[in-house]
């Protein structure tokens, strides 16, 4: 069916994108395209979906008064003028809202097709019997999403390198160990130092007492140093890493 004057009221706080995407192209196929698009929404709704509503070509009537009725009140009000003015033949109104039965009435009274479009799961029956006609759409796009989102998780192969990588990475260096190597950057830069040299270093450093073993001290760490010749060391050196 085809008319020569078509308009579409949207109430875009109660209907979802995904329905209002998907009325516009229905109204199109049913009645004809619609000389008319408004969709009566907060500035916030406005903003997030202007790219949709330019898309769509939707005028967004943005409602910056508060109440909860008061985006209903305002499709309302445009709605009366606009028939009187535009004086369509058929008028949609995208709202599960049973509250538009006055104003669809009232559209009737004015030689007016009223048709419902609504979301399904939002719009009850009381609703639906008060247009002339209803069509119930149902929101489609939470499953796409979820669709969408199932291969991002794919590659499991790039979380194989980051577990390898953390069991090479070194072990962080004790407290006092790095006070020694500080105190000897020789033996910090993997050069061989004399025990006798390091004694005194670590004395300088009050790392090490006077009567302090420096091979008791190096061997709290076997780890990170190596004590040469084993059995009657006079050395020491950094142990390389493994």
């Amino acid at each position: 069916m085809n008319n020569d004057r078509v308009m579409l009221l949207i109430d875009a706080d109660n209907v979802s994108l995904d329905v209002i995407e998907q009325a516009v192209p229905w109204v199109q196929q049913h009645f004809g395209g619609p000389h008319v698009r408004r969709a009566y929404c907060t500035a916030e709704s406005a903003v997030k979906h202007q790219a949709a509503f330019k898309r769509l070509g939707i005028r967004p009537m943005v409602n910056l008064a508060a109440g909860k009725n008061s985006t209903d009140i305002a499709l309302a009000v445009d709605a009366i003028d606009l028939a009187t003015s535009e004086r369509p033949e058929v008028v949609v109104i995208a709202s599960s809202d049973s509250d538009f039965a006055p104003l669809v009435s009232r559209l009737r009274e004015k030689g007016c097709r009223v048709i419902g479009v609504g979301q399904e799961g939002k719009t009850g029956d009381e609703t639906i019997g008060v247009y002339d006609d209803y069509e119930v759409l149902s929101h489609r796009k939470g499953s796409r999403a979820a669709v969408a989102k199932t291969p991002a998780k794919a590659p499991a192969r790039k979380s194989a390198p980051r577990k390898a990588a953390a069991k090479k990475a070194v072990a962080p260096i004790p407290e006092k160990a790095q006070a020694i190597f500080d105190a000897l950057p020789a033996l910090a830069a993997g050069e061989t130092v004399e025990l006798r040299v390091a004694a005194e270093r670590l004395r300088d450093a009050r790392l090490l007492s006077k009567s302090g073993s420096s091979t008791k001290l190096f061997g709290q760490f076997p780890e990170l140093f190596e004590l040469r010749p084993e059995k009657q060391p006079n050395h020491v050196q950094r142990r390389a890493a493994r």
